[in-house]
């Protein structure tokens, strides 16, 4: 990390840390921002990536889509455009430098507002890419950010700037390298905006058997071409994504609810127990039973976004 580097990241660091005294996620007078701190190094936390822009302040994070994994720390940043399964992991924190991120909701709306507001068309040979990218952080994103974060400060000012500085910030990410993947989840009849309206149908109606041809039709695209596209957003096939949204939710209902390990099997839509049991002991590491009792113990980091 050059000087200017550091530099940017310890003046963000303070304004986060005036707001975030304690460890985790915290809601923020802005509606869109959640600021987290974490004074140690985490475990793994599967958690689900609606559209957001991470920025680390300081420490680093590891965090893995299907096979692959993103670090990031406070030289780039990370941008999610749809909603993805991830296992996130707190890699550089301690209680004398805590690891401190801001995250920014958005909407592929507003994106699209501020494409077609920059007249700034999508280069060719974008037809679709990973839903999850990496960008380098710069002097104007970096400072456009800060602004948004040094807001906080005055609660008066958020309901008229915080709206203008949010488009900036979007604005920037688009004009970054990355921008051009990123514009392709907003815009209507992409490859990727399909997949998205795809991957929104499992994602409610994960219970239902899985029917690729009808979804297929819906996206107006051939099975394989549905198959191949969404592949390349997610990291994942169909079956997959939908499988990691019906083991999330059984999760959280053995965990909310007095329901046994069977009866949430068949409530998220799988057949047989014994086979949830297997892939539910492949994605959390441990059986169902042993897993909510570690969870309920203590023992391991509540879900959440880190």
């Amino acid at each position: 990390m050059d000087e200017r580097s550091v530099q940017w990241g310890g003046s963000l660091a303070q304004v986060i840390e005036r707001f975030a005294k304690q460890d985790g996620m915290q809601e923020t007078a802005i509606p869109a921002l959640r600021i987290v701190r974490m004074s140690r190094i985490s475990g793994p936390i599967h958690t689900v990536y609606e559209p957001t822009l991470c920025v680390v302040a300081q420490g680093s994070k590891v965090v893995i889509l299907g096979q692959e994994s993103y670090r990031f720390d406070a030289t780039n940043y990370l941008v999610a455009s749809v909603h993805l399964p991830v296992i996130g992991q707190v890699v550089e924190a301690s209680p004398e430098t805590p690891y401190f991120c801001l995250y920014l909701r958005f909407d592929m709306d507003q994106m699209l507002d501020v494409i077609q507001a920059s007249d700034q068309p999508v280069k060719p040979g974008y037809e679709s890419g990973r839903g999850l990218v990496i960008g380098r952080m710069n002097e104007t994103l970096y400072d456009a950010a800060l602004r948004l974060v040094r807001l906080l400060d005055a609660p008066q000012d958020i309901p008229v700037l915080a709206p203008y500085v949010v488009r900036e910030i979007m604005y920037r990410v688009l004009h970054n390298e990355q921008g051009d993947v990123i514009k392709q989840f907003a815009l209507r009849g992409s490859y990727a905006q399909r997949i998205g309206k795809v991957m929104k149908r499992l994602r409610h109606d994960f219970a239902l058997p899985l029917r690729i041809e009808e979804l297929a039709a819906e996206a107006q695209m051939s099975a394989s071409s549905l198959y191949y596209y969404f592949k390349e957003v997610t990291g994942m096939s169909p079956i997959q994504y939908q499988k990691q949204f019906r083991l999330r939710e059984a999760r959280r209902l053995l965990l909310s609810t007095p329901l046994e390990a069977a009866d949430a099997a068949f409530q998220v839509g799988y057949e047989s127990p014994s086979h949830f049991s297997r892939e539910y002991t492949r994605l959390f590491g441990q059986p169902p039973i042993r897993d909510i009792q570690r969870l309920r113990g203590g023992l391991h980091a509540r879900e959440t976004v880190f």
